[in-house]
């Protein structure tokens, strides 16, 4: 299968690797990139030949977040609208969270806001020094709502509030301490780390490695379409906020919101 804006490769031995491939863009999610990983995370649920999946990104960036274009087109679209492309985003989220495989992050650059949520939904996270992060939502006079179920699941609610009220940016380290990254690492040693982490997943029977991560899966806060639903009628509710306008509407001015002193 072709993509347009990831790429999917899978090696003799079993390990797939999902590329975001819109380096000129840092990776940001658009309405098309959105579609396709959602048809590759059903593409590799399927396939028994896949053992385990590396995320990885080309470019400076891991992922931007959302794409600039298709953040104008919801700025200019009624509810409906938003909801259904906030749903897209989610079960494409959703899709990739229940992947029955362990999935690796391979994070070289700097992940913000759905790049979080990517992140949030892969097993472990491999992240390497001075990459920054930030769920910066808040910043714009919105809310972190579709990736909140997965960053939650994550991190934990305590871990979670003053990052997504702040929008602050923040490192590595301070990730690895939250639970979002599970080792950072220089920049050399990110493709070994990586390997030894697939490998690992390799000495597993595969249906077993899938039944766990179920039953790892289960025995945590419950991410249900009525959770996913409801955080994306929030997301609708923000969108017609005052702030929202103006967080947004400065954002494509390059001035800075109202409520910066």
């Amino acid at each position: 299968m072709s993509y347009d804006t990831i790429r999917l490769v899978v090696e003799d031995r079993g390990i797939a690797r999902l590329t975001l491939a819109r380096p000129e863009k840092h990776n940001a999610l658009s309405a098309v990139m959105i579609g396709e990983l959602t048809d590759a995370a059903v593409r590799l649920s399927a396939d028994a030949a896949v053992r385990a999946v590396v995320l990885d990104a080309e470019g400076k960036s891991f992922c931007a977040g959302g794409d600039l274009e298709w953040m104008r087109e919801q700025f200019a679209a009624d509810r409906q609208t938003r909801i259904a492309e906030a749903t897209r985003l989610a079960m494409m989220l959703k899709a990739l969270n229940e992947l029955p495989k362990p999935m690796v992050a391979r994070v070289h650059g700097n992940s913000f806001g759905g790049g979080v949520g990517l992140m949030s939904v892969c097993d472990a996270v491999i992240a390497a020094k001075g990459v920054k992060f930030g769920l910066t939502e808040t910043r714009l006079g919105l809310i972190p709502a579709t990736i909140s179920p997965y960053v939650v699941a994550r991190i934990g609610e305590g871990r979670a509030r003053p990052l997504f009220m702040s929008g602050r940016l923040f490192e590595a380290q301070e990730a690895k301490t939250a639970g979002l990254v599970t080792a950072v690492v220089d920049a050399a040693q990110l493709d070994a780390t990586i390997e030894a982490e697939t490998l690992s997943y390799l000495a597993a029977a595969p249906a077993a490695a899938g039944r766990a991560k179920r039953l790892a899966r289960s025995l945590g806060a419950p991410i249900t379409d009525a959770i996913i639903a409801a955080t994306i009628e929030r997301l609708a509710d923000t969108w017609e906020t005052d702030e929202a306008r103006e967080g947004v509407s400065a954002f494509f001015e390059r001035r800075e919101p109202s409520w910066r002193a």
